[in-house]
């Protein structure tokens, strides 16, 4: 069976959406307790350095942003402004790594 790039790039944002949905809440739910918790930025840093669940949960958490976003992007681009082909998928691509990027940074930041 052989599925074009529309519906494999379909299928990987609706996966990563439900994953972003999931980390969305955690996160969400974190900043609450935090919040109520009364504790200061110093102190949640304090908290999370060091500590290997939140770096691979807030790395996931890039990593399906990555996923999910240029795909969103894409459609819109290509929506909007009618550009297509071959220059938009380079374009795309690099957006996903530069989001790679700066969320591994952010990440090794609360964790280092």
């Amino acid at each position: 069976m052989n599925i074009g790039l529309v519906t494999r790039l379909w299928i990987w944002q609706r996966i990563s959406g439900a994953f972003l949905g999931l980390f969305v809440l955690v996160h969400l739910m974190t900043i609450i307790h935090a919040i109520q918790g009364g504790l200061s930025a110093s102190e949640i840093l304090g908290r999370t350095q060091g500590n290997v669940a939140w770096l691979m949960f807030y790395g996931s958490f890039v990593l399906a942003s990555a996923v999910h976003a240029p795909i969103g992007m894409r459609n819109v681009l290509g929506e909007m402004l009618g550009w297509r082909g071959r220059s938009l998928d380079w374009a795309m691509a690099a957006f996903a790594v530069a989001l790679i990027v700066l969320g591994a940074r952010a990440t090794w930041g609360v964790y280092a």
